[in-house]
């Protein structure tokens, strides 16, 4: 990343704010002269001469798409967010080819992730008022590609230990001591997704190595809760007549995952099936999925009783968000990976944990919000908002099917967390179903959808997520979901 854009990205707002100025006016053709300073001619020259051509050929995108349909050649270019000062990435419409592992986390995703990693730090001292102990993090391929590996670089810096860079590349890591810290460290269980397990084995080989050496450090029990943890879990793997090797290394895993070769969280074909009677069964699922344990020199090895015994002592579950082109309303897998490994560690604890989740979509800023929190913003400001409804229903069936999705995704996340309150289901079965334009649309686009999101909302009822203003709306629910299967069936 250009030194001028980091200088721009790590906050000086006066500069960015006339860099921005610059950029509109100069993009539509305004004379424009920017202020004196060698510093301002600096930035603005290398936006004018390398920023602006980049921006100006995104366009290309189209072009190399039909030109690649066609059989034609598309020039390839680096993956990654241009968000994340990833310039090389522009301009977008490439055949982009994938990063070099050996430069994650980059300091850039060091910078955000260390920020990150605090702000989680002060929310959970402001509300329980002490540090906390322990964290349970998921960790995905994809958004390590778009950030360059934002999530890991945060883990390590709670439990503060910082990668060390040799030409771009991380080539070992630096403990840093509490004093610097100026907190304690943080236990941190990892659960990496399949795609993550494939592509990174690096990161994996590095993280396990940094716990190794923060467990053998010399502290004091409440500066280092994952030495203190180790201890005891060590001693507890003997008194269950394992041997003393095997017990260490049992207390020393901290990375988990699916098997070899397999992928997700386990919890999808049991929602969409509704095939599941407790919660108990979500976490067994997911405990089932997740109980692989990776080390830098093991593949993945079955490790039920390691996992079970990390998640019974978690205090916080944590997920990350790097943009804002998606929301955890979009996709199965937020509800997979986070509210699976809350539903397990409800279900071994007896009790809810600190659930948060992590908005990077704006670096220099991260924010951490209670999960609750996030799911409420989600829905205001786009699963009810009538302008995100009307651009749903330009796309026939595929925006019904989106509408039926965020609605499939909003139950298994009350599921698994039960963070979702009664009138979003009110608010959603009256902006979905019970409207008169939309409920045309989905009769007329997608009936499938219209039947699913009726029958979703009757079982949230039968199963106690929906109570308060339900008993007004369930006939017209049972009534609009037996048309629609009439009118399937006779299809």
């Amino acid at each position: 990343m250009s030194d001028n854009f980091r200088w721009i990205g790590d906050g000086v707002a006066a500069l960015e704010a006339q860099a921005r100025l610059w950029i509109a006016q100069r993009v539509q053709g305004i004379p424009y002269d920017p202020p004196p300073g060698p510093a301002a001619q600096q930035v603005l020259h290398w936006i004018e001469t390398d920023l602006l051509p980049r921006l100006q050929q995104t366009p290309q995108e189209l072009h190399n798409l039909l030109h690649g349909l066609n059989g034609g050649y598309v020039p390839s270019g680096a993956s990654g967010a241009p968000t994340r000062g990833r310039m090389e990435v522009l301009p977008t419409g490439r055949n982009f080819y994938s990063v070099d592992i050996r430069a994650i986390p980059t300091p850039t995703a060091w910078q955000v992730g260390s920020l990150a990693a605090e702000r989680v730090v002060e929310r959970y001292v402001q509300e329980q008022g002490d540090y906390p102990r322990s964290l349970g993090l998921s960790v995905w391929g994809t958004a390590t590609l778009r950030t360059g590996g934002e999530d890991w670089a945060e883990a390590l810096a709670l439990l503060g230990v910082k990668p060390c860079w040799d030409g771009g590349r991380v080539v070992n890591f630096e403990i840093l001591p509490v004093s610097v810290l100026g907190r304690p460290r943080v236990d941190v269980t990892l659960r990496i997704s399949g795609f993550f397990r494939d592509a990174f084995p690096n990161l994996i080989a590095l993280f396990d190595r940094a716990v190794q050496a923060v467990a053998d450090l010399d502290e004091p029990e409440t500066d280092n809760p994952l030495r203190a943890q180790v201890k005891a879990d060590t001693q507890h793997w003997q008194q269950q007549g394992i041997p003393p090797q095997q017990a260490e290394e049992w207390a020393r895993l901290r990375i988990f995952g699916s098997k070899p070769g397999a992928y997700g969280a386990g919890l999808q074909g049991l929602i969409e099936a509704q095939n599941w009677e407790t919660e108990a069964d979500l976490a067994r699922a997911y405990l089932n999925w997740s109980s692989y344990a990776y080390r830098a020199e093991a593949e993945g090895q079955a490790a039920p009783e390691a996992l079970r015994r990390q998640l019974a002592q978690l205090q916080i579950v944590l997920h990350n968000q790097d943009n804002r082109e998606h929301d955890l309303l979009d996709s199965d897998d937020y509800y997979q990976f986070q509210g699976g490994m809350v539903a397990a560690v409800r279900t071994l604890q007896g009790r809810d944990p600190q659930i948060y989740f992590g908005d990077h979509a704006r670096p220099q800023n991260p924010k951490i919000r209670a999960l609750a929190e996030e799911i409420d913003r989600v829905y205001r400001s786009r699963v009810v908002n009538p302008k995100w409804i009307a651009g749903v229903m330009r796309h026939g069936y595929k925006g019904a099917f989106e509408m039926a999705a965020t609605l499939d995704y909003l139950f298994a996340y009350d599921a698994t967390t039960h963070t979702v309150p009664d009138f979003m289901y009110t608010g959603l079965a009256q902006a979905y179903l019970l409207d008169p334009q939309v409920q045309a649309f989905l009769r007329a686009h997608n009936p499938w959808a219209l039947r699913d999101m009726s029958e979703r909302l009757l079982e949230a009822h039968q199963r106690g997520y929906w109570q308060e203003g339900a008993r007004d709306l369930l006939p017209q629910l049972e009534t609009l979901m037996l048309e629609a299967e009439a009118w399937l069936e006779s299809r």
